[in-house]
């Protein structure tokens, strides 16, 4: 890896870090269906959520659907601890380090370092899980949730019953 290369990484991480730290102030402060407290499906409401994927119609959901939910915690974590560890990892080229990397010894580093990688192998499995369940709902339930990831807001259709 060139060192531009390795200063585009960490530049990358770093605003990684600072989307996090965003949507962290946003799950505190944000609306309520964008806070940490609309994310905490009860399991049965999980259960009865996993009995309607087969239908082939859009969940009804105003926010988050419960395992919509339980992604959104997955990858908030997984990418703290993927940003975490890049604070404190030695490039391969061994000329370029994290920020943190003269906090913690050689042994730590390269520790840290083989979790940095084996959590990008987890945070790309998950990103084309992700990109491959957003595509399914489209095309299955004929449920745009891609707009709103974009824009903050999903249209949703009640039934009449509903109201």
């Amino acid at each position: 890896m060139s060192s531009d290369n390795v200063l585009w990484h960490f530049y990358l991480g770093y605003l990684v870090l600072g989307l996090l730290v965003f949507r962290i102030v946003w799950g505190v402060f944000g609306p309520v269906p964008a806070q940490f407290k609309s994310l905490k499906p009860a399991p049965t409401a999980l259960l009865k959520y996993v009995k309607t994927l087969h239908r082939r119609a859009p969940s009804g959901v105003a926010g988050h659907n419960p395992l919509g939910a339980l992604w959104v915690i997955a990858m908030l974590l997984l990418l703290t601890a993927q940003g975490i560890t890049g604070l404190f990892i030695e490039a391969d080229d061994l000329f370029e380090y994290g920020p943190l990397f003269d906090y913690v010894s050689e042994h730590t580093a390269k520790l840290i370092n083989g979790w940095h990688y084996r959590l990008s192998n987890i945070v790309l499995a998950m990103v084309a899980l992700h990109v491959s369940v957003l595509v399914l709902y489209l095309l299955w339930k004929k449920e745009n949730l891609i707009g709103p990831m974009i824009n903050g807001w999903k249209w949703v259709r009640r039934d009449k019953t509903d109201s």
